[in-house]
């Protein structure tokens, strides 16, 4: 029997004492590790940005799967890390075998460089796309975060939302259009692989077939 050491990732301390998220990991994990006939014989939990590099739990997986002979599991890729260079020396160092839930045992290495990048560019330019589009709105005169004008503000919270949820569906078209050049045509094969990418929607959930046809609408 194959033994899996379980590494879950959450962003914030409000996700940790929640659960919100570790759930969801949990559920996906389990699922793959009974499917390959395997058992669960320990659980590391990090509560820090994806972007911190600082795994203290996940340090702690690694020296426990280790010792033990067993494979660290993960969700998805990005609860590994955000960053292409952190997956690449997770993915050459000895000894500190992992695999991710979604893609599976049988996924090339080669393969998971390119969904790490895919989400590292992603995150990028939606960060560069959301200060654009929120300076642009101080510009024209929007105080956002105003508190001493209640209806203000939250009308300057809706428009910074909204600005925020075009600039996010730009940043996803493109690669649900690589998705489709790939031979995935079907919304519930395109929420799939960008769950598999680590790509999250607006809310930092996963895609289900719905909310990928909400966004391709403008595409067909």
């Amino acid at each position: 029997m194959v033994s899996y050491v379980e590494y879950r990732r959450v962003s914030t301390g409000e996700q940790g004492k929640s659960g919100l998220g570790l759930d969801a990991q949990a559920t996906t994990i389990r699922a793959f590790v009974q499917a390959q006939g395997g058992e669960v014989i320990a659980t590391y939990t990090d509560v820090l940005s994806g972007g911190d590099d600082t795994r203290q739990e996940l340090a702690k997986a690694q020296a426990f799967a280790r010792k033990h002979g067993a494979w660290i599991v993960v969700s998805k890729l990005d609860r590994l890390s955000r960053r292409v260079e952190f997956i690449s020396a997770l993915m050459n160092r000895k000894g500190a075998r992992f695999v991710v839930a979604e893609l599976g045992h049988d996924v090339d290495p080669f393969m998971l460089h390119i969904y790490a990048a895919v989400a590292e560019k992603e995150r990028a330019l939606i960060a560069s796309r959301t200060k654009a589009a929120l300076a642009e709105r101080r510009a024209q005169g929007v105080k956002l975060g105003n508190r001493t004008n209640l209806r203000e503000a939250q009308s300057a919270g809706n428009a910074a939302w909204s600005a925020a949820a075009q600039v996010r569906r730009a940043n996803v078209l493109p690669i649900i259009e690589q998705v489709r050049a790939a031979g995935v045509t079907t919304l519930a094969g395109i929420a799939s692989a960008l769950n598999a990418r680590g790509v999250t929607t607006a809310r930092g959930g996963a895609w289900s077939a719905t909310q990928v046809g909400r966004v391709t609408a403008a595409m067909d």
